[in-house]
């Protein structure tokens, strides 16, 4: 695997093997990888000639009183997993090196309306720079395809809507959310979690579950179903910063004439924001 560590390296290196090898897929990623991250990685190189897998903690998608500083850097671990798969590029870049002008004095990309709800309402500004940062990986890399977890879901939303935007000539590839044996997605917070929260957390998807089962039963009074959920939620202990069933396409506010939903869930297990979500298809009654 080689180790790159500029953008003029990483775009030369590309130039050179694409004459060769030919497609590329780009795995964007903030470090500290797990089971989750590892499969993108293959479901990259099912697709690609190349893969590269970016590790960059972005400040710009950082709040003021959030955990930039405390984010974990695990380098050398994220290397052994890389190397163990046969990644071809890991992109490492310095801070100095993807905002020379510093974060607050760069270009921002931003996607209306759809960056206004869920994460965006509660995390002002987050997605202006997750937008920034994948358009930059984006252009910097010319990879034919880019591949994000479903756990994520809104930013996956907001990416999509970006590319189709801005006619960015790339394929968004999603892989379905990875699990403990529990049913706790994998996240690189899940380690702040103290041992009392994390037997607490699997039933932030627990929760989700109720949730479509009732809707799959025949519930459509949404808003009593939100309530309701995040009661449940609070009542074990967590902070419940949002749960919504939604229309999945558009993000917007489910009605009961959509068939094909996704419910949304934020809530802090102690100061550790967990996020999750659940799709519902009435057409089909599977996930």
């Amino acid at each position: 695997m080689r180790i790159i560590q500029t953008i003029k390296e990483l775009q030369n290196t590309l130039n050179q093997q694409r004459q060769s090898a030919g497609s590329v897929a780009l795995v964007p990623t903030m470090g500290n990888l797990h089971q989750g991250h590892l499969q993108l990685v293959s479901t990259a190189q099912r697709h690609a000639d190349i893969v590269v897998v970016s590790l960059f903690v972005n400040p710009t998608q950082f709040g003021a009183n959030e955990d930039l500083d405390s984010y974990p850097r695990t380098m050398q671990d994220d290397i052994d997993k890389l190397e163990a798969l046969n990644t071809d590029i890991l992109f490492a870049p310095t801070i100095d090196e993807m905002y020379p002008l510093g974060g607050d004095h760069t270009s921002r990309v931003h996607v209306p309306g759809i960056t206004d709800v869920l994460c965006g309402a509660s995390r002002p500004g987050h997605f202006d720079g997750v937008t920034t940062i994948v358009n930059k990986l984006f252009n910097i890399s010319r990879a034919e395809f880019a591949i994000f977890g479903e756990k994520d879901f809104q930013q996956v939303a907001v990416i999509r809507r970006m590319v189709d935007d801005l006619n960015i000539p790339i394929t968004i590839i999603t892989e379905p959310t990875v699990r403990e044996a529990d049913g706790l997605a994998l996240s690189s917070r899940n380690g702040y979690l103290s041992k009392a929260q994390r037997q607490l957390a699997p039933q932030l998807y627990a929760t989700l579950l109720e949730v479509k089962l009732a809707i799959t039963a025949g519930d459509n009074n949404f808003e009593q179903l939100e309530i309701n959920a995040k009661e449940r939620l609070t009542a074990q202990g967590f902070k419940p910063d949002y749960l919504h069933i939604f229309q999945r396409d558009f993000l917007q506010p489910a009605k009961d004439t959509d068939t094909d939903l996704i419910i949304l869930v934020a809530a802090f297990a102690g100061t550790t924001r967990l996020i999750d979500n659940l799709s519902v298809n009435l057409t089909t009654h599977t996930l």
